[in-house]
C-alpha cells in the first residue's frame, strides 16, 4: 500500500514589523536583567533635572527670556535621550556584538537595519516614555504652562530619538568591548550637558562659543523643545535645528554603514 503523499504546511510570511517587534521583546526581557542599564535609563535622567533647577537659581534666566520651569523641562528631556536612549544603546550594541547576537541574527530573516532597529526598540520607548513623563511632572511641579507650539516640541523630541539611537550605533562601531562601553559614550554626554544649553542656555554664553554650540546634537532638540513651549522659536530658527538635527542622523548613518561590525572586534 503506497503512503499517501502530504503536502508540507505553508509557513507564515514575516513582515519587517513583525520580525522587529520579536526582536525588541527579546531585548526587553534582557535590558530587565541588567541592573546598571536600568539605573542608567530609569533613575539618573529622574535625578539630574533636580540639578538643572539648584542651577537655574544662580542664573539670570530672564535675560534669555526663559524661567525656571522652560529651562528645566527641555534639560530633562535631553538627559533622557542622553542616558536613557544613547548611552543603554551603545552597551546594547556592543555586547550583543561581543556575544556573537549579532552574527547570529544575520544567518536569520532579519536585515541588518532591521535588527538595529529592533534592539533599540525598547530603550527608544524607554525614552519617549520617561520623557512624557517629566514633560508631565515638569508642568505640574515648576508650574509650566501648556505648549505654545506643540509641534516644534513633537517633531524636537522624535528627531532626538532617532538621532540618539543612530549616534549610539555610531559610537559602538569604534568600541571594543563591554567595559568600554561606559566610556566611549561620555565625552558626547559631557559636551551635550555642558553645551547644547541643559546647564546653562546659551544665550548666557559669549557670543563666540554659543554659535559653536549650536552645532551639537542635542541643540538642536533642546532648541526645538524649549521654542515648543516658550512659542520664541522663529520659523527660520527651527528650521535650523532641524538641519542640523537631520545632518547628525545621516552623518551617524553613514558612520554604522561605514564602519559598524558584527562580529567581536580582535
Amino acid at each position: 500500500m503506497s503512503a499517501v503523499p502530504t503536502t508540507p504546511r505553508p509557513t507564515a510570511a514575516t513582515t519587517a514589523p513583525s520580525r522587529m517587534t520579536a526582536l525588541a521583546r527579546a531585548e526587553l526581557t534582557l535590558l530587565g536583567r541588567t541592573r546598571g542599564a536600568l539605573v542608567a535609563a530609569l533613575l539618573v535622567p529622574l535625578v539630574l533635572p533636580v540639578s538643572a533647577s539648584q542651577a537655574a537659581k544662580e542664573m539670570d534666566l530672564a535675560e534669555a527670556g526663559l524661567n525656571t520651569g522652560t529651562f528645566v523641562l527641555p534639560a530633562a528631556i535631553g538627559f533622557s535621550l542622553l542616558f536613557a536612549v544613547y548611552s543603554v544603546l551603545v552597551g546594547t550594541f556592543v555586547v550583543r556584538r561581543e556575544e556573537l547576537v549579532l552574527k547570529r541574527l544575520r544567518t536569520g530573516e532579519l536585515r541588518d537595519a532591521e535588527i538595529l532597529a529592533g534592539a533599540a526598540l525598547p530603550a527608544v520607548v524607554t525614552g519617549l516614555a520617561q520623557s512624557l513623563l517629566l514633560a508631565a511632572g515638569c508642568t505640574v511641579l515648576l508650574d509650566v504652562a501648556a505648549p505654545s507650539a506643540p509641534h516644534y516640541a513633537v517633531l524636537g523630541l522624535l528627531l532626538g530619538l532617532v538621532m540618539c539611537a543612530a549616534l549610539a550605533a555610531a559610537t559602538a562601531s569604534f568600541t571594543r568591548t563591554g567595559e568600554s562601553a561606559q566610556v566611549t559614550p561620555m565625552p558626547l554626554m559631557v559636551v551635550s550637558m555642558v553645551g547644547s544649553g541643559m546647564f546653562v542656555p546659551l544665550e548666557l554664553l559669549p557670543d563666540n562659543v554659543a554659535s559653536v554650540c549650536e552645532l551639537l546634537p542635542l541643540t538642536s532638540v533642546v532648541t526645538l523643545v524649549r521654542g515648543g513651549w516658550t512659542g520664541d522659536l522663529s520659523a527660520y530658527e527651527a528650521l535650523g535645528a532641524v538641519a542640523t538635527a537631520v545632518a547628525w542622523i545621516v552623518i551617524a548613518v553613514f558612520a554604522v554603514q561605514r564602519w559598524f561590525r558584527w562580529e567581536p572586534r580582535r
